[in-house]
């Protein structure tokens, strides 16, 4: 087995740069066999085998079955060792924690959800995190954590992982998330804008001509990420996306985050249940007036009444739709999506929304920008964040950071903060 001096240093860089090719070759499925790896690479049979040696006793590469013979022996197939760590997420929600472990291709394989409000602060909040991710990780065998990625329902600056001025999240501006899990865990910790997540969650199983898409989460609050050629579009401080808080004509109603007539206070789910309740108060019947003399007045509960057709609901969420169909075209002139995702509280009204949304697009949208442009409705399941999560430390670790610690066959904190 090759030293971590020889790996790094010296007369030994093209063996390393072409050991790291082979590992990420079989990583991505580019190529499952020696014959394959030499076709692709134009290493000879020789190099290939030392090199797949190497790998297999750093410990990525493990030899698997047999694959079709095109004549001779059977070539053996080679399997990247994605069960060797585990992958951390975490998805906070202004009102729920959902966690996640998975494994290095990304497959979710614990879970937990908890209805929490993360008003609650900082500490109380990551503590019941943790507690959360500790048994999920018990659950799991004695693989290490390699990578941890927490969202979170706020701007946050991406290089330093703390979050800056969120409207919702009281206590929480400037807290070092990062270094509270990469403390705890032992592993590089990425934290991001819960929405960067779902649009993550979308590229994983898009087409690569979807490259260029906007997530667009209308739930009790409302965010966009923004998918550039295939990346994540964070803006110079990572505040893109952040159309929650852009001022809608003509309104003045107060926002949660202290200014007046931002998009979140028109449209987003807080604000139609507190408009809800106002016309509810002034004399409106129906399913919501019931749901609201039980308390269950919530941004998913006027969805269902939208689509089980209460007239307030729709009205309310068409309403919402419309503003955010409006704010969405401004998206759609200056980015040039080909996809946009609708997702979120709200968004689950199906139809009854995008509908909506889709009017106002086309209308205000400049032809070209809509030639090829599609408008639909994510996935509804809780897991997408958690393979948003994962998605963002597989790019971290193999895509951005890995020649900075391939050769000490795990990720550290050192390495990919580049302090070693």
């Amino acid at each position: 087995m090759a030293s971590e001096s020889t790996l790094r240093f010296g007369a030994q860089t093209d063996e390393v740069t072409s050991l790291l090719r082979i590992v990420n070759l079989v990583r991505t499925g580019v190529a499952s066999t020696r014959p394959e790896i030499g076709r692709v690479t134009g290493l000879g049979r020789g190099v290939v085998t030392q090199r797949v040696e190497q790998a297999i006793q750093m410990g990525y590469l493990e030899d698997g079955e047999f694959g079709p013979s095109s004549g001779g022996r059977a070539p053996r197939t080679l399997r990247f060792r994605s069960d060797r760590a585990r992958l951390v997420v975490c998805a906070l929600g202004a009102l729920h924690i959902n966690v996640g472990i998975a494994t290095l291709d990304g497959e979710i394989i614990e879970q937990s959800h908890r209805a929490w409000e993360i008003a609650r602060g900082p500490a109380e909040t990551l503590d019941v995190v943790q507690e959360i991710v500790d048994d999920l990780l018990a659950r799991t065998g004695d693989a290490p954590v390699w990578g941890v990625a927490v969202g979170v329902p706020g701007p946050v600056d991406f290089a330093s992982g703390r979050p800056v001025a969120p409207p919702i999240m009281p206590g929480w501006n400037g807290f070092d998330i990062r270094r509270r899990f990469e403390q705890h865990y032992e592993a590089p910790t990425w934290v991001d804008n819960d929405v960067n997540l779902l649009a993550l969650s979308e590229r994983a199983h898009r087409a690569a001509e979807d490259a260029d898409l906007i997530y667009c989460k209308i739930g009790s609050g409302i965010g966009a990420g923004l998918l550039s050629q295939g990346r994540i579009h964070r803006g110079a401080n990572g505040a893109a996306g952040d159309i929650g808080h852009v001022r809608v004509r003509d309104s003045e109603a107060a926002c949660r985050c202290g200014k007046v007539g931002c998009l979140e206070a028109v449209a987003g789910g807080w604000a139609l249940v507190r408009d809800a309740a106002a016309a509810i108060a002034d004399g409106a019947g129906g399913a919501l007036s019931a749901l609201a003399d039980a308390g269950a007045l919530t941004p998913e509960a006027i969805a269902r009444a939208a689509e089980d057709g209460d007239a307030l609901a729709i009205s309310l969420v068409q309403r919402s739709a419309r503003v955010v169909g409006e704010s969405v075209a401004t998206l759609v002139n200056m980015f040039n999506p080909g996809v946009i995702v609708i997702g979120g509280a709200i968004a689950s009204a199906g139809e009854v929304y995008l509908a909506e949304v889709r009017q106002r697009v086309y209308e205000l949208s400049l032809p070209l920008a809509t030639r090829d442009l599609s408008i639909v409705q994510s996935t509804d399941d809780v897991r997408e964040p958690l393979r948003g999560g994962a998605e963002l430390v597989r790019e971290q670790l193999f895509d951005t950071t890995f020649p900075r610690w391939f050769a000490d066959g795990k990720p550290t904190i050192a390495a990919i903060r580049g302090t070693e």
